[in-house]
């Protein structure tokens, strides 16, 4: 029996997600949960013909029953990004919201895997370690903040402007989900680049996500992308724990101390059945890289703060 559950599962990602996640035949059990419309989308991927048996949740007095049992919690939960919006209004929107879903799954599955897509993704994973640690059952090792889009896109666009399968190209991209944070290693890509290319494809890896908000007309953000970046790393942590497949590895923001003075860090993970099971070292970067990584630093340290922080105050302003 494998649960997941998937927490915002009626938003604009955590539909396509759900969908994505009702075709995985590993899934017995996929439990949505939201504020508003559960139900609907429950009974509508309910009539596809995949093992997984959908139950719907809404509102706060049915996210026990949602969590209950979840071998995978993952959380698109939270507000897109909206022209003008800076990352701090997205901050005290969605950190108020992941805060609560994280208490509630440290309550009722404290041993699920934690796959967190709601941004801002570098403070939010340290906002549900510091919930976990307060309730007693915090391991390091079942929190995942999911990169995935960023490498996605890196492997779109560095096929398209190489000619070469998509499926088959692999940039490692490594630091953390958001702006200058996110650093493609187009040097271990085996291609070469001239200058004004790795220019354009880091600036275009590092803000894909403004590139679909425009093109949207401000009328949502990168949605579908997202739920396929998503189920591709739940669907690659049930290969590694419930299929015991070796080998799998994904780009994930986890803790790890591979880059000094950082808590958390997005690089190769290679998964297991208890979740992590090695975290790969920074790969070697050309001078361009370096560069990327000092600038990164700096924005994810205060990132980090700005997740614990949160979980401080709150805590101790009850």
């Amino acid at each position: 029996m494998v649960k997941v559950a998937v927490l915002g599962a009626a938003g604009g990602i955590g539909q396509p997600l759900s969908l994505l996640l009702k075709a995985n035949t590993t899934i017995t059990e996929l439990a949505l949960f939201d504020i508003a419309n559960t139900a609907g989308v429950a009974a509508d991927l309910s009539h596809i013909n995949t093992p997984a048996k959908v139950t719907g949740y809404k509102g706060d007095e049915q996210l026990e029953g949602a969590l209950k049992g979840a071998d995978v919690v993952v959380i698109p939960a939270g507000v897109p990004r909206k022209p003008g919006m800076t990352r701090d209004d997205l901050f005290k929107i969605n950190a108020g919201i992941v805060k609560n879903l994280a208490t509630a799954a440290a309550k009722h599955c404290p041993k699920a895997f934690m796959a967190i897509i709601s941004n801002p993704v570098n403070s939010t994973v340290p906002i549900v370690a510091e919930v976990f640690k307060a309730h007693g059952v915090y391991d390091a090792k079942r929190i995942f903040g999911v990169t995935t889009l960023d490498i996605v896109r890196a492997n779109t666009f560095v096929s398209e402007l190489k000619n070469t399968e998509p499926q088959s190209t692999n940039v490692p991209v490594i630091g953390g989900h958001s702006g200058v944070t996110i650093i493609p290693v187009l040097s271990a890509t085996g291609h070469s680049f001239t200058d004004e290319q790795v220019e354009r494809l880091t600036q275009r890896i590092q803000y894909g996500g403004d590139e679909v908000v425009k093109a949207k007309d401000g009328a949502g953000s990168a949605t579908l992308s997202m739920a396929y970046a998503g189920a591709r790393f739940v669907n690659s942590l049930l290969e590694a724990s419930v299929l015991k497949k070796t080998g799998v590895t994904e780009c994930t923001y986890v803790k790890s101390d591979v880059a000094e003075g950082l808590e958390y860090f997005s690089t190769v993970v290679e998964l297991g059945p208890e979740g992590v099971s090695k975290i790969h070292p920074i790969p070697s970067l050309n001078a361009h890289e370096k560069k990327l990584l000092d600038a990164a630093v700096p924005e994810l340290k205060a990132n980090i703060q700005k997740g614990v922080d949160f979980v401080k105050n709150a805590t101790s302003r009850l």
